[in-house]
């Protein structure tokens, strides 16, 4: 078999198991696909001695019939999870050298489960960004383009390593993170699958934090089967994470019937942007038609506070990431400054944090710190808090009168040239999560499913919402929209 990379999860976990092929064999076919796309800027940090390591041993005990799903799949891990001995930087200059000594719970699951980690995959720096353009290492690069044109394109962020890497068949599935939109928006830009758990479902331990109360971890993966193949890896208890749930997790891809008869779907109609693009909103028309015809039953919903999401995610995750990001001082890992004669230790903190931070953490990080301070606490922090309880009343509202799910599109245009967006305004950035960060705000499961192209060729997807700890039920829902949407688009190689 050639181009084993660009096998799905389940396709490679099938041939492994009959013995059509190995884990050695599928992990070179993915590194020889890295090593020749550095012009998309996936991989930031390539790890093939480990990669052939799990593979061999991944190719023992799939021959001692010893072999859980994930076992011999190669895979890309974002940066932001700590993994042991390996550079862990969040792509950021202040984690510049830091190597954990640790693994986090998520990465240290995948690879008990015998999945095989490739290397380390570009980000926003501190997962802040919608773009993939505040990375110390760069930008990534999508695999996309527009028509004939060589513009080259945003693979979304903050997961837009993972998330290019997936779509150009560098590896089998990658994981993510998603504090507003950082697995969704990506996934939908390049034409791939992305769920969000509810929050809980996976462990946060060793993923550098960004916002604490929104951050959740998840699977990004070339279809919704690979996705309930790796969440149910990724999920589960953890004790070192007070925020996790002791719940047993289902076996999710049993749950995959297609059969959605008899489910209501909820179509909000405070989604209905003004000035949303006629293509985006076809699409969504498109997919509610899609699940009508697969049996289940349409039905508009409200969900009154959602035009306050937005400011309120903007005072929330920046007040929590200007408390997390006080750590990074130069005290006593990573980057430090270098110190003039004379210079004490706030001098060492100002210059290290100066050096060390890019300019939208920097944005993030002050804005959190006015929001939390003395005079504002009330007006701004208190008042965004208040904002987040009516958003996730107005689900627990929907859901109780019966939906299953929720049907919204996922992002508000296809994906963007790197650049076109810049600094000059960062309020047009972060109108990109207008569709996503309701569901982090809320805590609730969200999915993104490809679903079609735009006039240029660019993949849009649809979102499903689903109730809490709903997974199972979201991902069959995704998986019929799937199959009425019949998605293969895949990029033409230019890289």
């Amino acid at each position: 078999m050639s181009d084993l990379n660009k096998l799905g999860l389940a396709e490679a976990r099938d041939a492994l198991r009959k013995g059509d092929v190995t884990s050695v064999e599928l992990t070179e076919s993915c590194l020889k696909a890295i090593d020749d796309a550095d012009a998309l800027n996936a991989f930031v940090h390539k790890t093939p001695e480990i990669a052939l390591e799990r593979a061999k041993a991944a190719d023992e005990r799939i021959k001692a019939g010893d072999a859980p799903s994930m076992c011999g799949l190669p895979i890309g891990i974002k940066d932001l999870f700590c993994t042991k001995g390996v550079p862990s930087q969040a792509a950021s200059k202040i984690l510049e050298g830091f190597k954990p000594e640790y693994e986090s719970t998520v990465s240290q699951q995948l690879a008990d489960a015998g999945a095989v980690m490739l290397g380390k995959l570009n980000m926003d720096e501190f997962a802040m960004g919608s773009s993939n353009e505040t990375s110390v290492y760069g930008n990534a690069v999508s695999p996309w383009r527009r028509g004939n044109d060589d513009a080259q394109l945003t693979p979304g962020g903050s997961s837009g390593g993972s998330a290019s890497a997936v779509a150009a068949d560098l590896c089998l599935a990658a994981t993510g993170t998603d504090t507003g939109g950082s697995i969704r928006q990506p996934a939908a830009f390049v034409g791939i699958t992305g769920i969000k758990p509810t929050y809980g479902r996976c462990s946060r331990w060793g993923i550098v934090a960004f916002a604490s109360s929104l951050d959740q971890a998840g699977p990004m993966t070339k279809n919704v089967r690979d996705a309930a193949i790796m969440l149910e890896t990724m999920c589960g208890h953890d004790a070192k994470d007070s925020t996790s749930a002791e719940l047993a997790v289902p076996n999710f891809e049993a749950m995959l019937t297609g059969d959605i008869k008899g489910k209501k779907i909820g179509i909000p109609k405070e989604y209905r942007m003004d000035g949303m693009p006629a293509e985006i909103e076809k699409l969504w028309a498109d997919g509610a038609a899609m699940l009508k015809d697969a049996g289940a039953e349409i039905v508009d919903i409200s969900l009154p506070h959602t035009k306050y999401a937005l400011p309120a995610y903007y005072v929330i995750a920046p007040a929590e990431a200007s408390s997390n990001l006080a750590r990074y001082d130069g005290v006593r890992y990573g980057r430090r400054a270098q110190l003039a004669q004379g210079d004490g230790i706030t001098e060492m903190y100002e210059k290290t944090r100066a050096e060390g931070f890019g300019h939208e953490v920097q944005r993030r990080v002050m804005i959190g710190t006015y929001v939390l301070s003395a005079g504002f606490y009330d007006a701004y922090y208190n008042r965004a808090r208040r904002v987040r309880t009516l958003i996730k009343k107005d689900f627990e509202d929907v859901f109780a009168a019966g939906v299953d799910a929720i049907l919204t599109p996922a992002t508000p245009s296809a994906s963007f040239g790197l650049g076109e967006m810049t600094e000059a305004d960062p309020v047009q950035m972060y109108l990109n999560d207008v569709f996503t960060v309701t569901v982090n705000l809320a805590g609730l499961p969200g999915i993104s499913v490809p679903a079609g192209l735009d006039k240029q060729g660019l993949p849009l997807g649809l979102q499903l919402i689903g109730r809490p700890w709903d997974e199972g039920d979201l991902l069959n829902t995704a998986y019929a929209l799937e199959n009425a949407a019949g998605f293969v688009a895949k990029p033409s190689k230019w890289w």
